[in-house]
């Protein structure tokens, strides 16, 4: 698919975000082109199981109620996940203290913070504190892990609710890296679990700069948890660049847009 596809086709999510339904006419005489092309596009939005083909249009899916588990979530999108990982690993300065969310994406950073000195590293990721200590005991690793206590998700190797919250709440971090399950102009940030989404804001709030982690497959995509808007607060590390169709929007509200190099 080339890019002028991709980007048709997130301006008919876009669309599909405003209304329940559309036709195929409708969306032909938005995006100025042919009816058989509408087709195309929606029978691969259908496969990426992004909407559903009716007869003469496409109807929305019903939003996604359940978060895939923290082993399914690793094995997706690796390379993306991997680029965009190393991108904001080089966002961290030596003796800073950083908040690091839970996910699979945010989890590749800590392969890139080896030989920073003096890092201390805020989080609520079971993994994240294992992979730390793994480099700490090959002395790659220089400074301090702060482990935010809470309820224990063996589903999704994290720790979330009040009592990290409340924990997260007592320190003031330089930066924060957080996840996100989508990202979209009119729905800003939202995640799959109000819990993890909460906790993440949380981070945010504590931080002088927040940077936002998404891969490309989180483009126009909405949970059912609002995080926040998408503001001049944050950074958005991702593995393309930010669609076309919201550039001028993103300027406008100093959001600044980082692309991962290969």
């Amino acid at each position: 698919m080339s890019l002028i596809g991709e980007e048709r086709k997130r301006k008919i999510m876009a669309i599909m975000d405003e209304r329940e339904q559309v036709t195929v006419r409708y969306l032909s005489e938005q995006l100025k082109v042919t009816t058989e092309t509408i087709r195309k596009y929606l029978e691969e939005l259908e496969a990426e199981k992004k909407l559903k083909k009716v007869y003469g249009g496409a109807i929305r899916l019903p939003e996604e109620l359940e978060e895939p588990s923290y082993l399914k979530r690793e094995i997706l999108h690796y390379e993306e996940k991997r680029r965009i990982g190393k991108a904001a690993a080089s966002f961290v300065q030596d003796n800073e203290v950083v908040a690091i969310g839970e996910g699979t994406t945010v989890l590749q950073m800590i392969h890139h913070l080896v030989h920073k000195r003096n890092i201390t590293v805020c989080t609520n990721s079971f993994p994240a504190a294992a992979l730390i200590s793994e480099y700490a005991n090959q002395q790659a690793f220089s400074g301090e892990v702060i482990f935010l206590g809470g309820a224990f998700s063996l589903k999704h190797m994290r720790v979330t609710g009040p009592l990290s919250e409340q924990m997260m709440s007592s320190f003031y971090v330089d930066k924060a890296f957080i996840s996100i399950d989508g990202i979209s102009l009119k729905s800003g940030l939202t995640s799959l679990d109000a819990d993890s989404g909460s906790l993440s804001i949380r981070m945010k709030e504590q931080a002088k700069r927040t940077f936002v982690l998404a891969d490309h497959y989180k483009f126009d995509v909405r949970g059912m948890y609002r995080m926040a808007d998408l503001d001049g607060s944050m950074t958005v590390v991702s593995d393309r660049d930010a669609p076309r169709s919201w550039q001028a929007e993103l300027a406008a509200r100093g959001v600044e847009w980082v692309t991962a190099s290969e």
